[in-house]
């Protein structure tokens, strides 16, 4: 089996991979991202016993335990590009021999859910809710590095995004990816469900006007108005694609839960984003550490 250079994975000094700064054996197999950094110590404060906390950048991690229950938890940072480390090294931790630097022969599966914030894009779904999403659309071209293949319903509904939005070539080439249905069954009651739009930005990628114009003005209402089926749009945000795509690739189980702190149809923002986030993260806690 090929040897993987040291320039394509990087170990540093203390024989932890290089962006995240964890060595194999202190990365749970349950693995809780968020994009600030900040907002891991409000995850592992909930935790009965943490065993390490590492830092590097903004990828801070705490990894510890919920009853008997062993996670970690990452910041990732904001944004694709930032998901993209993050993916690989969590799969490069677990499936990687450092001695030897080759690929191992049986593959560990891991169970990846991202708590995080996002805006509503339906009038129904509102400030102060939770969406668990059903499927990552990406408008950030990041899976478009990385060979991979959409069986046919993924291809007419990609086909018919495009066609309904009039993203051109130039702006997106969309990809689409699935939720994990053994982690999505737990996350039913009290969450929305649907397609989440993920962003390569905040400002014109998701339809924002300060100073500059933006080429798709219409962006917002197309998206609203999408479906497929029984599928429609239910959020935008700047991660979720990139997690379920390089998720669905690597072989883990990967799920998004957004707390809705905005709503682009109704004009409003939350008033209380801490509570919010602090109900979900309480949530899916004590989801974590009974039923997975």
């Amino acid at each position: 089996m090929q040897r993987i250079a040291e320039s394509e994975l990087i170990i540093n000094s203390r024989g932890a991979i290089y962006h995240l700064n964890l060595r194999p054996e202190e990365l749970a197999n349950t693995v809780i991202t968020v994009g600030d950094p900040d907002r891991v110590e409000l995850v592992s404060r909930y935790f009965d016993r943490i065993e390490s906390k590492f830092r590097h950048r903004e990828f801070v991690s705490h990894t510890g335990f919920v009853g008997k229950k062993r996670v970690t938890v990452v910041a990732t940072g904001i944004g694709p590009d930032n998901i993209d480390i993050a993916l690989n090294e969590l799969d490069a931790l677990v499936n990687i021999d450092f001695e030897t630097r080759q690929i191992k022969q049986e593959p560990t599966s891991l169970n990846i859910i991202r708590i995080g914030t996002s805006g509503s894009l339906q009038a129904d779904i509102p400030i102060d809710s939770y969406v668990a999403s059903t499927h990552g659309l990406g408008l950030d071209n990041l899976l478009n590095y990385y060979r991979q293949e959409q069986n046919d319903q993924e291809k007419q509904l990609l086909h018919s995004f495009v066609t309904h939005t009039q993203l051109q070539a130039n702006v997106s080439n969309p990809y689409i990816s699935i939720a994990s249905a053994s982690l999505l069954k737990h996350f039913v009651n009290g969450y929305h469900q649907g397609i989440t739009v993920t962003c390569p930005g905040f400002y014109g990628p998701q339809g924002r006007v300060l100073r500059l114009g933006v080429q798709n003005p219409q962006l917002i209402d197309r998206l609203t108005q999408f479906a497929f089926g029984q599928h429609r749009i239910t959020n935008f945000e700047m991660e979720t694609a990139a997690i379920y795509g390089l998720g669905k690739l690597l072989g883990h189980h990967c799920l998004s839960l957004s707390a809705i702190v905005a709503n682009r149809i109704q004009k409003q923002f939350t008033k209380d984003s801490d509570s919010l986030i602090d109900k979900l993260i309480r949530q899916t806690l004590e989801i974590v550490s009974t039923s997975l």
